[in-house]
C-alpha cells in the first residue's frame, strides 16, 4: 500500500511537472528532486531524473523535429557529451551529503542567475554554443537538471517558439542519454531507478499534452514566478532534508 500510494504521489507530481514545464520549456525535473531524494537518496535521484528528462525531451523532439536547427544541435553536444561523463564520474565521487549540499544550493542560485542572463540580452554564435555545451554538460553530470540555465544561451543564439523548443531539447537529448549510459557502467543505476524513470518521464509527457489546455490563457511571466517559487522551495527542501538527515 506504501508502495502504491508513493507512486501515485510521484505520478501526480509528474504531472504537475510537465504542466508547468509545457509552458516555459524548462523545469520539468526540479519539483520532482526533493521527493525522490527522500525517498531513494541523492545519488540515485540523479539517474532517474536522467532518464525522466530524457523521455521529456524525446517527446519535445517529436512535436517540434521539422523546426530543429540540426547544426546547433551537433556542435552543442559534440562538446557536451565528454563533458557530461566527466562531470557524472565526478559525481560518484563524491559523498551523499555533499551531493544534496550541492543540489539545494545549486537550485537556489539558479533563480538569479537565470534572471542576471535574461538582462543581459546576450547573442550567442555558433562556435560560442560549444562552449555552452561543455560547461552545461560537465554541470549536467553533477546536478540533476540544468534547463533553466541552458534555456537563455539557446535563445540568445536567436532560436525562438518550435526552433528552440526542439533544438534544445534534442540537444539536451543527447546529454541524457550519455548520462544514462555513464551511470549504468558505472552501476549506479538499477532496474528500480529504471523503471521509475519510465513512470515519472510518462507523466510528465501526459502533464505537458494538458497544459495547451489548461494554461494557455496564462501569461509566460506568471509561469516564470511559479517556477522561480517551485525552485526556491526545492532548494530549501533539499538543504533541510540534509540538515536534518531526513
Amino acid at each position: 500500500m506504501d508502495i502504491i500510494l508513493t507512486n501515485l504521489g510521484l505520478g501526480i507530481l509528474g504531472l504537475l511537472a510537465g504542466l508547468l514545464g509545457g509552458i516555459i520549456g524548462f523545469g520539468t525535473t526540479i519539483i520532482l528532486m526533493p521527493p525522490l531524494i527522500y525517498i531513494y537518496g541523492s545519488l540515485m535521484t540523479i539517474p532517474i531524473i536522467a532518464i525522466t528528462a530524457t523521455i521529456a525531451n524525446l517527446s519535445r523532439v517529436l512535436i517540434c523535429w521539422k523546426s530543429i536547427d540540426w547544426k546547433v544541435c551537433f556542435i552543442y553536444s559534440a562538446f557536451a557529451i565528454p563533458a557530461v561523463v566527466l562531470g557524472a564520474n565526478t559525481l560518484v565521487s563524491i559523498h551523499q551529503k555533499i551531493i544534496e549540499i550541492i543540489l539545494g544550493i545549486f537550485l537556489l542560485t539558479l533563480i538569479p542567475i537565470r534572471r542576471w542572463m535574461r538582462r543581459q540580452q546576450m547573442v550567442i554564435t555558433l562556435w560560442q554554443m560549444a562552449l555552452v555545451g561543455a560547461g552545461i554538460g560537465y554541470l549536467t553530470g553533477i546536478v540533476a537538471t540544468t534547463g533553466a540555465i541552458n534555456t537563455p544561451f539557446f535563445l540568445a543564439f536567436g532560436l525562438t517558439k518550435g526552433a528552440y523548443l526542439g533544438t534544445e531539447a534534442a540537444s539536451s537529448l543527447s546529454i541524457f542519454i550519455t548520462k544514462g549510459i555513464v551511470f549504468h557502467q558505472l552501476g549506479v543505476i538499477d532496474w528500480a531507478a529504471i523503471t521509475q524513470g519510465l513512470f515519472l518521464g510518462a507523466c510528465v509527457i501526459i502533464g505537458s499534452l494538458l497544459s495547451k489546455r489548461v494554461v494557455t490563457h496564462m501569461k509566460e511571466e506568471q509561469f516564470v514566478k511559479i517556477m522561480e517559487g517551485v525552485i526556491a522551495i526545492s532548494g530549501i527542501t533539499i538543504l533541510v532534508m540534509s540538515i536534518l538527515n531526513l
